[in-house]
Order: C-alpha cells, then structure tokens, then sequence
C-alpha cells in the first residue's frame, strides 16, 4: 500500500539555524534507534515489522534482518497465537488509536519474558490507517518482584492464619477489626463474618468499653510505637478470660498510618497457676508458722507439766493417808497430766517429722515380746472399755528396729481401737513373711469407708467426728511416719462383718530398711 499520505506544500529555503525536515527525521531515527531500554518499532498497516531499533535487538533477540517482514505473531506464545491475541489486540489499537497490554512474550530463543506494550495506530490526514508504532518494555524483574512480594504475603497470610495460640488481627485506624485469624476465632468465639468491621471494643468488659480506654490504648500505640498490657477480656459467649495484648501502629511507606496490628494471648491458665502457686506458698507459710508453734509451745509445755506430773505421782506414792475424795481428783490430775504429757509428746513428735530430725535408734530384739508387754499395759484400759484383747503371737519375730518407737506404734493402733470400738474384741498378731514381720491389730467395731483409707494417715485427719470420739488426728499420722522411717508400709482394710485391721510391714534386717525414704519426705533418719 503507498505510503504517499498528501501533497507537500513547498517550503521556504532554511534559514541558516532552521533544520530541514529530513535534518529531523534522522534525528528523530538516531534517536530511537539508540534507546537500548525500549524496543520501539513500526509495523504495517498487516501488522508486519518494519523497522528495528537496538532496544528490540537487546529485549527480543532478533536481529533487523531476521524480523523485519515477520508478522507480530512471532513475539507471541502459542497459546496467545492459537487465541489471535496479536490480531485483536491490533484490532482494539484501530478501534481505539491506542491499546496497553501486559503480559508474557517470547524472544528468539523461546525463553518468556513479562511485557508492557503499547500499540499506537497511524492514521494519515486521510483517515487511512498507514501502520502501528510498537512500544515493548521487558518488566519482568518486576514481575519477579511483584510475584515474590505476593508469594510472601500470602506466605504470611497463611502463617498467620494457621496460628492457633494467638488471635492476630488487624485494626483499621479507627480501630475497627480488618482481618480475622484462626487463633483469634478459637480464642475470642467470634467467626470472620461476625467481628470484621465491628470496633474492638467489644472484646473489654462494658466498664472498660465506655470509659474510653481503647481509645486510650491506640493513642498510646501510636505515641509510642507500641501498648502492652495484660486484662480481663471478653469472649464472643459472654464468658471472661485473663489476656495479653500488644498493639502496634501500622504505616506505609509514606509513613501514614494504615491501621493497627493487635497479637491477644490467653494466659487464663497461666494466671490460674501462679494463684495456685501462691495460696500453696501462703499455705505451705501456715503450715511452717503452725509447726513452729507447736513445736516451740511442746517444748515450753513438757518441762512443766513433768514436773506436775511427777509431783502428782509423788503424792500419790508417798502419802497413803489421804482423803478418799483427795486420792480420787489427785488420781484424776495424774491422769490428765500423763494425757497432757503424751499429747506433748506427739506433738513434738509431728514437729520433729516436719522439720526433718525425727530419727530412729535401731536395736535387735523381739517384735512379739515387744507388742505383749504393749498389750499388757492396755488390760486396765480395755476392761474399762469393755474390750477383751486377744493375742496372736509368733515367737520370736526378730529384727533390727527402733524399739521405743514401734511401742509407739503400737500404742496408737490400740489406743485407736479401744476408742472407735468399744465392746468389741481387739485381736493383734505378729508373724513372720520371709524378710518381713506382720504386725496387725483388728477390730469388731464399725470400721472406716474405703473412701478414707488413704487419708485418715494424714497430719490432722480423722476417720470419725472429733465430737463423738475427740482426738487430733495425728496418732497415725506418727505411726505411718514411723513404720515409713524403718522401710516399711501400714494399711487399712475391712473386716468382715464389720471392723477394720490395721497391718504393718517392717523389713526385719536394717539393710532392708537403709535408703528407703519416707513416703511424706518428712526426713525421717532410718
């Protein structure tokens, strides 16, 4: 097709500094075909290149005399030539004068690149279209770019939204929530659609909500880059849990501001924790004052009341000529100072397995020989309670214990069982097991529910209501500490019809015994 578009009109002679048309044009040519960034060409009115600058040699590969005459379709990929993308596209520029199209090319070699293009469509003062100016622009770099920035934030996205442990969100500046992860779905109730847009406000108390202190909050962020902080805070079911926040301005690059990142924790549990580490501590506090009391009041208690003890015993013994009604109260006050002094006894007792210096003095002798002279000392005792008291023996059952303390032992067993079973018989018996002696005292009285067997062995623990039987509840806690301190276990079980036995193992040698601590921790030397 002629290219001829109208007549030249004659133009005057140039002046000496006025340049000539042709002057122009090859400047305009030099020009173009020096930009290296840009792969600017001409294509017919078919769409056929034409010409060629250094820019579409460096950015497509071809040389001049390779492409020029090849139609656009070359730069294509075959998905967009199979499409007649070059031909639309060609089409759009004659309809509109211009079109801008981004996307993938191809060089020479095949390999692809990401291109702005611009397609300008030359018309003459005719309205005849004369050809294309082609206007190529390799972006993929920043197509890279752009790619990895979407690659990372949708990496970031999908961090975010998998983390379970924390609610992370976004607030708009005005403080109104704009995004929703999972953590904050599982933490706060709320779903997506039921929170986004709505002020984060609704997750204070209602006291907290209109007083102002969220607007306190961002401004503080904003101030001072950051606001932390830990408070009760709201779930969706009305229901309250203990929360750390932290919320932090978020700008642009310009340095606006775009909003706000807000990371809530639940520390409930961590916060229930330390209240329970701190009433154990304030109870275990208690319970050290208390040992120490006692312990000072036993000590400060005993000197006195042995003396009275032994001035009662004094009297008793020495004057024989005393008033029957003076025998009887003093015989009384003997009595009540010998229940003082043994509860003296046992409290410095519990306070030395508190403190750790409660120690056991080991000897060799007979454990049945030991519990019948025990036994014998209770005959008064058990006629009064109407409790006839039966022995089993196996003689000897020997071995190597702390001999004043298993009396102990077996004084609160039988003591034990002549308060809670009166009138009924009381049966103990000692035997040998291998390395073990057996020791058991039993009842027909009305025995102790499973329920409380572990812990009637506890420090101030009682099977049976103090109102009826009276008591403090230690004699077996001392006597699980002994039996524990020589290596060995006591336990409760049922008797049938009714009653319960009380059994205790002992190791019968000292090896058997050495490095077996008490269960307690109390410290009790072996």
């Amino acid at each position: 097709m002629s290219r001829t578009v109208q007549p030249i009109q004659p133009a005057e002679e140039p002046g000496p500094t006025q340049e000539t048309p042709r002057q122009s044009d090859e400047r305009i040519r030099l020009m173009v075909g020096s930009v290296k960034d840009y792969a600017i060409f001409m294509l017919d009115d078919q769409g056929r290149v034409e010409t060629w600058n250094a820019g579409a040699q460096a950015i497509k590969g071809y040389q001049g005399t390779e492409i020029i005459g090849k139609f656009i379709s070359v730069f294509y990929a075959p998905e967009d030539v199979a499409a007649g993308r070059p031909q639309h596209l060609l089409q759009l520029a004659r309809q509109q004068g211009r079109i801008e199209d981004e996307g993938w090319r191809v060089r020479k070699d095949g390999s692809r690149f990401w291109a702005d293009v611009v397609i300008t469509a030359l018309y003459d003062t005719a309205g005849v279209l004369q050809g294309y100016t082609k206007v190529t622009r390799d972006l993929t770099e920043r197509r890279m770019a752009e790619d990895a920035l979407r690659q990372s934030e949708e990496r970031f996205r999908l961090l975010v939204n998998s983390v379970k442990d924390h609610a992370i969100f976004m607030l708009d500046p005005q403080g109104r929530v704009a995004t929703w992860n999972t953590g904050a779905a599982r933490i706060k109730g709320y779903a997506p659609q039921e929170i986004i847009g709505q002020h984060f406000s609704r997750f204070y108390p209602p006291d907290e909500a209109t007083s102002g202190k969220c607007e306190r909050e961002l401004e503080v962020a904003i101030a001072e880059g950051k606001f932390e902080e830990e408070g009760w805070r709201l779930r969706k079911d009305g229901s309250r849990f203990w929360a750390n926040v932290v919320i932090e301005p978020v700008r642009n690059r310009d340095g606006q501001l775009v909003g706000f990142a807000k990371v809530t924790r639940d520390l409930t549990e961590r916060r229930r924790a330390e209240e329970e580490r701190l009433r154990l501590a304030q109870a275990q506090e208690a319970i050290r004052l208390r040992d120490e009391f006692l312990s000072i009041a036993s000590h400060e208690l005993r000197t006195p009341l042995s003396a009275l003890h032994l001035q009662l015993q004094s009297l008793l013994q020495g004057v024989q000529s005393l008033d029957t009604k003076v025998r009887t109260k003093a015989e009384r006050a003997y009595k009540g100072a010998e229940r003082l002094l043994d509860l003296v006894e046992t409290l410095l007792d519990v306070s030395r397995i508190a403190t750790g210096r409660f120690s056991l003095s080991r000897s060799g002798f007979d454990l049945a020989r030991c519990v019948e002279e025990v036994t014998e000392r209770f005959r008064e005792q058990a006629a009064r309670a109407g409790c006839e008291l039966l022995l089993r023996l196996e003689e000897p059952v020997s071995g190597e214990w702390d001999r004043l303390r298993l009396e102990q032992v077996v004084t609160n067993l039988l003591a034990n069982a002549l308060k809670y079973a009166a009138g009924t018989p009381v049966e103990l018996s000692v035997r040998a097991e291998g390395a073990n002696a057996v020791l058991t005292v039993s009842d027909q009285g009305p025995g102790i529910p499973e329920s409380e067997w572990a812990r009637i062995f506890g420090r101030f623990e009682r099977a049976a209501s103090l109102r009826h039987y009276g008591g403090m509840g230690l004699g077996l806690y001392v006597a699980r500490e002994i039996v524990e301190g020589h290596g060995g276990t006591i336990s409760v079980e049922a008797v049938k019809p009714h009653g319960a036995r009380f059994v205790v193992i002992l190791p019968r040698g000292a090896g058997a015994a050495t490095g077996t601590p008490p269960a307690t921790g109390t410290g009790v030397a072996p």
